[in-house]
């Protein structure tokens, strides 16, 4: 079960917050900050007493969002201990995500907070903690790797910035400000990585996802969706042209420019040539 500490200088969306975590089994206790100072207070006190003490701290729910500090950099400020807390970002704010990932945000839930999406929250703060969702503080799942503290490495589903799942088989779900859209994949023109993140842009807009470029290189292969760079998935049919320059290459898709890397480059010309006699 999880300790856990709720940070947010609006106090109607604390409590509500607070409200939600005492009601899911998985949290043991829940209590709130209003600023960023109480929060760095309650955390030290917490990093103080030890994994096992009575003010110990395993997760930080916190907004971004706040008056002075931010909730990005108590973040920054937590990374610098030996075991922080983990990490989950609660906002209103979609991009931030990015950054959230490279402070190693457990996850990234945007506001307003559905029920549903603060479980699942709750649940890969367990998963990355190495605990069953039944046990008490501290017991490890008979099949999690032995933790060696919050930073340490434990599998994680591919899942999206909110969610990710396919409907159909040809659609995508992704979330924005609390409301899950469907886009189709054949819509998606390239896929941008940027992390474990991946951005998925069409032709009205872009979509950040939370499952790496890799998941989607394997699962779209059989839609068209080819590597050209460690950066980008790109839709064979999407490519406008290929550009031979100064021994680079490129392709354009609608109005972006490309690179393509080297190991890339031949199986890039012979797809589309078998593409463009197919």
């Amino acid at each position: 079960m999880l300790r856990v500490l709720a940070v947010d200088d609006e106090k109607p969306l604390l409590e509500e917050l607070l409200y939600l975590l005492r009601s899911d089994p998985r949290v043991r206790s829940a209590e709130g900050a209003s600023d960023a100072t109480e929060a760095l207070r309650r955390v030290t006190r917490a990093l103080e007493s030890g994994p096992d003490g009575a003010d110990a701290i395993d997760v930080v729910f916190l907004d971004i969002h706040m008056a002075g500090l931010t909730g990005l950099d108590i973040a920054r400020l937590l990374a610098g201990f030996a075991r922080p807390p983990l990490i989950v970002f609660v906002t209103a704010h979609e991009g931030f995500a990015v950054q959230a990932f490279d402070l190693k945000a457990v996850d990234y839930v945007l506001k307003p907070v559905r029920p549903e999406r603060l479980a699942e929250a709750v649940r890969r703060a367990c998963a990355q903690l190495g605990r069953s969702e039944d046990s008490p503080t501290g017991a490890l799942s008979g099949d999690a790797p032995a933790a060696g503290g919050p930073a340490a490495s434990a599998p994680r589903r591919p899942v999206a910035e909110v969610t990710v799942a396919d409907r159909a088989s040809d659609q995508i779900a992704v979330e924005l400000g609390g409301v899950t859209r469907f886009v189709a994949i054949a819509d998606i023109a390239y896929v941008e990585a940027q992390g474990d993140y991946a951005r998925l842009h069409t032709d009205e807009g872009s979509h950040l996802v939370r499952i790496p470029v890799s998941t989607l290189e394997e699962r779209w292969a059989a839609r068209g969706f080819v590597r050209i760079h460690r950066r980008h998935l790109v839709a064979l049919a999407r490519i406008d042209e290929l550009r031979l320059e100064a021994g680079t290459t490129s392709v354009r898709v609608g109005t972006a420019e490309l690179q393509v890397s080297r190991r890339h480059a031949r199986e890039l010309r012979d797809l589309l040539m078998r593409h463009a006699t197919g």
